[in-house]
């Protein structure tokens, strides 16, 4: 015991001091991550000399400078341990003690397993022990077979209480021969029972301790031993209740981890506190719209750009059509907007960025009063689209604003831990003569920025219809389909908007026969306020793969089980979910008449559900930001378990190509295993 304690508290008693190999003993102990302990608990016999090596040690723990707190626990009616029945007595004992001290030192400590010093038996019972229950590291103490007389056996206390010399230091050498980890059995239920100390119940030793078994009680080693018998059925059971839990896969890796770290992970509820786990985590945006993507500073960024590549006289002749709103301190009318109307809009757009302060920017485009249920305020869904009036297409008509947005895009993304994003935009709108060739630069703005590299996304476009301008429909329906053609690798669908209102899919579904022959992927915004028929619409008419918002569809049984039965996506957006319909969100007292956040009836229905962000920039949030309100919003909230699935299933149903979209899984699957071994390694004894 002295030449264990002395290695790994060499601050206490530094016994090794003149060891000709002391830097390699202090190389072993950084290696292993070994601290000096708190308590010496020594397991034991009953027996007259178990007896003498008791009170030599307490002689030895009383002599040192550090005094340190020994504890012994003696096997009742044990010996000289030469028979099965006492052998069997020191066993359990071992196994209950290396329970207790694992429970003991808890998510922060540290346990140290000697081997030396006892019984071959006892020290083999040690290291099962250990490799059961987890040990930071297993220690022995090797040297010749004659040891010098001063240190043999029947050596004095005192010796050991005060640094070596050289010689006697020499003859001995502490060793670390292994570390054991928590065996994933002790936290399958059997019987609805996991192995526990107050299971297994075993006394603290104040000082001394006399132990046995109560007759008829439960033996440890027992129990341990059936479950290492049905270990893999146990552990392939405790699988497949997960997948029969919940209907959306989860990933492949993480259930390679112990039962105790994936009921961590599924017993711990999204919160601000998972934010950081969040973002670092690989992650799919499918619902993301260009012209409510960037901040204001961005916005400012880009508005900067033009500004820059504009000549004098386009600037004074965009400065005076703003110059009203300029010269106002801060509030604004409602129809400010409309100032900006006409061939020069992206030139006023950039003269009121560049000059406009940040007050007169933050209160007219975000407002001061809560951004809730929007869609039903005096200016309708306009009041929830107002962020972005200086962004998308006021800007992106403009060519000087491309590069710079791109830019912004593709850094936006890589902050938020993004791997894959779905862009949606209509550049019909920003580029009417040439809607490819705007594509085209906007995609090698993209690549410039860092998309598609390294350690940038994998980015995807998604081709924006509105419903309000049916008779344009035909025409910009043949260019989606003409650049899907040219840019196979970057238009990957259709989608369309606009206020569902002016829905008449019966009418736009003959539009659409050219995308469905060209095989282009199809989203719908539908459900958002809207009753369930839009939704209806949406999967018959339009064949949508994925559905934009769908918050009705639960409105209509049969309808949910079609979209269950067909893997049918819903594509939830909850901040801007809250801003435009309205959902209770404890955060925003004003909210508590509004309806609980639907999200976890779908998951109940066996829907297909990903979280997405919709417009980041106006809603101010992220990706992971999304997972925290949904959670918030949720009755119980989500757990991260949920959240990872959540995230699994945004991969799945990207527009991606099949190879691209394995890739990115492949890709994705070993760093969720990553972080979540790292969130977990603290909720797991």
């Amino acid at each position: 015991m002295p030449e264990v304690y002395g290695f790994v508290a060499p601050g206490k008693l530094d016994l090794f001091c003149n060891h000709p190999k002391r830097s390699e003993m202090d190389a072993l102990r950084e290696r292993y991550g070994i601290r000096e302990p708190d308590e010496i608990w020594i397991c034991t016999t009953n027996g007259d000399s178990a007896a003498k090596s008791k009170d030599a040690i307490k002689t030895w723990a009383r002599l040192l400078d550090k005094q340190v707190n020994v504890r012994f626990w003696h096997a009742k009616d044990t010996n000289e341990i030469d028979s099965q029945r006492e052998c069997e007595r020191l066993r359990e004992l071992i196994f209950r003690l290396v329970l207790k001290a694992s429970e003991c030192v808890g998510k922060s400590g540290q346990l140290l397993l000697s081997l030396a010093g006892g019984r071959k038996t006892m020290s083999a019972d040690l290291q099962s022990a250990g490799e059961v229950f987890g040990a930071s590291a297993w220690m022995h103490v090797v040297g010749p077979s004659v040891l010098p007389p001063e240190i043999s056996l029947g050596a004095t206390p005192s010796i050991f209480a005060t640094p070596l010399s050289s010689e006697l230091a020499s003859a001995v050498q502490p060793l670390v021969v292994g570390r054991g980890s928590r065996s994933d059995l002790l936290d399958v239920e059997i019987d609805g029972q996991k192995v526990t100390g107050g299971r297994f119940f075993l006394p603290i030793a104040e000082y001394d301790l006399v132990w046995a078994p109560e007759q008829g009680e439960a033996l440890l080693f027992n129990e341990l031993d059936r479950r290492r018998t049905i270990g893999s059925r146990l552990l392939g059971n405790f699988a497949a209740t997960l997948s029969e839990q919940s209907h959306l896969g989860n990933w492949t890796s993480l259930l390679r981890m112990p039962p105790a770290q994936i009921q961590a992970l599924r017993s711990s509820t999204v919160d601000p506190g998972s934010l950081e786990w969040l973002r670092l985590l690989p992650k799919a945006d499918l619902h993301r719209h260009i012209g409510g993507c960037l901040d204001l500073v961005d916005q400012r960024v880009v508005g900067q750009a033009i500004w820059d590549a504009m000549n004098e006289p386009a600037r004074s002749n965009a400065l005076a059509a703003v110059k009203q709103l300029l010269n106002e301190s801060s509030k604004w009318c409602w129809g400010w907007p409309n100032l900006l109307a006409g061939p020069n809009r992206s030139e006023r757009a950039a003269a009121i960025l560049v000059h406009a302060d940040d007050d007169q920017l933050e209160t007219n485009l975000f407002g001061r009063e809560p951004r809730l249920a929007l869609r039903s305020s005096p200016h309708g869904f306009p009041a929830y689209e107002r962020p972005g009036e200086l962004t998308g297409s006021a800007v992106l008509t403009n060519p000087a604003s491309l590069e710079t947005y791109a830019f912004a895009l593709v850094n936006q993304a890589k902050a938020e831990g993004l791997t894959y994003l779905e862009l949606r935009g209509s550049p019909h709108k920003y580029r009417p003569e040439d809607p490819t060739g705007f594509l085209r630069e906007f995609r090698d703005a993209l690549k410039k920025a860092g998309a598609w590299s390294l350690n940038g996304p994998s980015i995807g476009f998604v081709w924006i219809l509105d419903r309000r301008q049916p008779s344009v429909m035909p025409d910009v329906i043949k260019q989606a389909v003409n650049a899907q053609e040219l840019l196979g690798d970057f238009v990957f669908g259709l989608d369309l908007a606009g206020d569902e209102g002016t829905n008449f899919p019966e009418l736009l579904a003959p539009h659409f026969i050219p995308a469905f022959k060209a095989c282009l992927k199809v989203t719908i915004h539908a459900g958002e306020g809207e009753p369930v028929e839009s939704i209806w619409d949406a999967a018959y008419h339009l064949h949508a793969d994925r559905i934009g918002h769908g918050l009705s569809i639960l409105e209509n049984e049969r309808l949910r089980d079609r979209f269950r039965d067909r893997g049918t996506c819903i594509e939830l957006c909850p901040t801007s979910n809250r801003e435009v319909v309205g959902f209770a969100d404890p955060e925003w007292p004003e909210s508590k008449k509004f309806n609980h956040y639907p999200l976890a009836s779908f998951l109940s229905a066996g829907l297909s559900v990903v979280v997405c962000t919709d417009n980041p920039g106006i809603s101010r949030t992220t990706l992971a930001d999304e997972f925290v309100v949904a959670s918030r919003m949720t009755e119980g909230g989500i757990s991260k378990w949920t959240a990872l699935a959540l995230i699994r299933e945004s991969f799945n149903k990207s527009f991606a190509p099949a190879k691209l979209r394995e890739k990115l899984l492949a890709e994705a699957e070993h760093l969720v295993l990553d972080g979540c071994l790292e969130v977990t390694q603290g909720e797991v004894p």
